[in-house]
C-alpha cells in the first residue's frame, strides 16, 4: 500500500509512525512546503514533495491523509478528491467546502474519512455503553482545561492555527470533545453559555467558556472549557440514581462507584496502553491507532467510519451557536 500525507508537522509524523506500526510494508510519501520538514521526512524514510500537485503527478497512491492547519483543509481535500483518492483528514473545525467535498467524494466513489479520535477512546465508549444500559436519567459535569502556550512548546501559540479565532484553542477542544458527548448522550435540544477572558494571553477569543447543555433525551450536562489551566486536565463525572462514573482523562482514571462496598471501583478498558512521553497522560496512542485501523478498514471495504462530515456539520453548527450566544 502507498499513502500520501499532506502536512509533515507533529501530527503528520505521528500518523506516519503509527501507520508503519499497522502496516510495516507501507510506502509513505509526504508533502510540506518547508524544506526543513521535507529533509526530516526523507531521513525518516518518507518520500518528500513540495506540493500536492507534485506528489499526485508521481501517482500510485491508495489514499491520502490531510494533516495541515485546519483552514487549509478544504482546498487540499478537494484537490485529492479530484484525483479520486480516498481522504483521511484531521479535525477541520470549520465547514468550509463541506458540501462540495461531500459531493466530490460521492461522485468519485471514494471515502471521505474525518478524524474524531475521542470516539475511539475505550473510556468514552465505556461511558456511552454504561449510560445506555442504565437507561435512566443522568447528568454530567465535564471540565477540559489546557494551557495554550504548552500546546506547541517549540513555537509561539500566535504563530499556528490556535492563534486564529476561527480555529482557536477553545474551539478545538469543543471540536474534539463534543462528538463523543453527542454520541454518548444524544443531540442537544438547547443550551446556555457564559464566556470570559481571564488571562493575559494574546488571543482574540474568550479563553474560558461555561456551557449548560440540555440533550433531547433529558440529559443535562455542564461543560467547562478553557485554555488557561496550568495543568492539562479532563475531569468528568456522570451521575444518576444508581449510576456514578468518574474519569480524569487517562486510561488509569476511569472509576465506577460501587454502592455495596461504598468505594470507587477502577474500570480498565485497555489490555495495554500506548503513550508518547512527549505528550500529556491524557493523550493515548491506542485511540490514534484504532482510528487509523478504521480508515484502513474503510479502504478495504470492510468497515464504515465512526464519524462523518455530515455529523461534523451539526457539531460545528452547535459550536458556532455557542460562540454567538
Amino acid at each position: 500500500m502507498k499513502l500520501l500525507i499532506v502536512g509533515l508537522g507533529s501530527m503528520g509524523k505521528r500518523r506516519a509512525r503509527l501507520l508503519r506500526g499497522l502496516l510495516p510494508d507501507v510506502a509513505i510519501a509526504g508533502v510540506d512546503s518547508a524544506p526543513g520538514r521535507r529533509e526530516e521526512a526523507r531521513a525518516l524514510g518518507i518520500t518528500p514533495y513540495e506540493s500536492p500537485d507534485a506528489a499526485l503527478a508521481a501517482g500510485g497512491f491508495d489514499g491520502a491523509l490531510v494533516c495541515t492547519a485546519p483552514l487549509s483543509h478544504a482546498g487540499i481535500i478537494g484537490r485529492l478528491l479530484d484525483a479520486k483518492l480516498p481522504v483521511f483528514t484531521e479535525l477541520n473545525l470549520v465547514d468550509d467546502g463541506y458540501d462540495e467535498n461531500i459531493r466530490k467524494a460521492r461522485e468519485n466513489g471514494v471515502p471521505l474519512f474525518l478524524s474524531s479520535t475521542m470516539l475511539y477512546r475505550g473510556e468514552t465508549q465505556y461511558i456511552k455503553q454504561r449510560v445506555k444500559a442504565f437507561g435512566r436519567p443522568v447528568n454530567y459535569i465535564y471540565h477540559i482545561g489546557q494551557y495554550l502556550p504548552d500546546w506547541h512548546p517549540w513555537e509561539n501559540y500566535k504563530n499556528f492555527f490556535v492563534g486564529d479565532a476561527r480555529t482557536g484553542g477553545v474551539r478545538e477542544i469543543f471540536g474534539i470533545d463534543l462528538p463523543w458527548l453527542l454520541d454518548a448522550f444524544g443531540p442537544v435540544a438547547g443550551f446556555s453559555a457564559m464566556k470570559d477572558k481571564i488571562s493575559d494571553l494574546e488571543i482574540t477569543y474568550p479563553d474560558s467558556v461555561f456551557v449548560t447543555l440540555r440533550h433531547q433525551n433529558g440529559v443535562k450536562g455542564m461543560l467547562a472549557v478553557d485554555v488557561v489551566s496550568p495543568k492539562a486536565v479532563r475531569n468528568f463525572e456522570c451521575f444518576g440514581d444508581g449510576l456514578h462514573l468518574f474519569w480524569e482523562g487517562n486510561p488509569r482514571s476511569l472509576y465506577e462507584f460501587d454502592k455495596q462496598s461504598g468505594e470507587k471501583r477502577p474500570v480498565n478498558t485497555y489490555a495495554r496502553v500506548e503513550q508518547d512521553p512527549r505528550y500529556s497522560d491524557n493523550i493515548v496512542e491506542n485511540a490514534y491507532v484504532d482510528e487509523l485501523a478504521n480508515f484502513l478498514g474503510v479502504l478495504a471495504g470492510a468497515e464504515k467510519p465512526r464519524y462523518s462530515f455530515e455529523q461534523d456539520k451539526e457539531t460545528i453548527r452547535l459550536i458556532e451557536a455557542i460562540e454567538r450566544a
